[in-house]
């Protein structure tokens, strides 16, 4: 035991790690090394017994909150990761060119694409299936929106089935940007909700290419809602805080990881 492992009790440490999951989809092992002063060793033991209470969910590298937790709302969501969510936004958006057609997905994280789209872009359809994305994009003269349609979930302001499919069968895009609740090597692309990964599996089948926007806290979480394997996807973009253990085995199945 190190020095700093005399700081606090098992208690202490299992607490914090429960505080900040309440802010994080997950945290990886040597990051809570880190912040809590304590051996890699001594975090694996904490985390194996807040696993077996069923108060956290393992990962490859650490641990995410269990899944079916509650989903938060599009704004709650917005204030996570903020600063990270807004560099995303912003390599994404720059990938956009001129004449292409967009899948533009619903979340915190593809509404800072949508603020960050160039107001020289001309000839560009955007397809999107969020409310409040459609209306950041109004600002942009050269942009075409389409809303898919469908059934309003107010969590999110996103739209589903019923009726939110039928759109996006006749529109083949060459991008979408996707957004998640996780993104794991062996479980693919995840979403908390059912209604949601249903319309993101759909995108996915008609895009030609797929961007997964994605902090690094989704990275090797699995939440409830498959959406699509990881090899489908051809362009990573998340935070540099993105732990080497997190990267890793993502870059054996995916082509392109920008960590901003």
């Amino acid at each position: 035991m190190t020095q700093g492992e005399t700081a606090g009790t098992q208690r202490d440490r299992q607490h914090s790690v429960l505080q900040l999951l309440e802010d994080r989809e997950s945290v990886s092992v040597s990051e809570l090394s880190a912040l809590l002063l304590v051996s890699e060793v001594t975090v694996r033991s904490d985390l194996k017994a807040l696993a077996g209470r069923g108060l956290v969910r393992r990962t490859r590298g650490g641990v995410a909150r269990p899944l079916g937790l509650p989903e938060r709302t599009l704004e709650e969501s917005s204030r996570q990761q903020a600063a990270v969510k807004r560099r995303i936004g912003q390599r994404a958006a720059s990938l956009v060119r001129d004449g292409q057609t967009v899948f533009l997905d619903v979340g915190s994280t593809t509404t800072e694409i949508a603020r960050h789209l160039s107001p020289a872009l001309r000839g560009v359809t955007v397809v999107t299936n969020g409310l409040n994305i459609a209306l950041e994009l109004e600002r942009l003269p050269g942009l075409h929106i389409i809303v898919t349609g469908g059934s309003l979930r107010r969590l999110q302001h996103s739209l589903v089935n019923p009726y939110g499919l039928e759109l996006l069968g006749r529109i083949r895009a060459d991008l979408l940007f996707l957004g998640c609740n996780g993104l794991d090597v062996q479980h693919g692309v995840t979403n908390a909700n059912f209604d949601e990964a249903e319309i993101k599996s759909r995108m996915a089948e008609y895009a030609r290419s797929v961007v997964v926007v994605a902090d690094h806290s989704k990275l090797g979480t699995v939440a409830r809602a498959h959406v699509l394997p990881a090899r489908q996807v051809q362009v990573l973009i998340t935070g540099r805080q993105a732990s080497p253990d997190q990267l890793r085995p993502l870059q054996a199945v995916i082509p392109t990881i920008h960590a901003v």
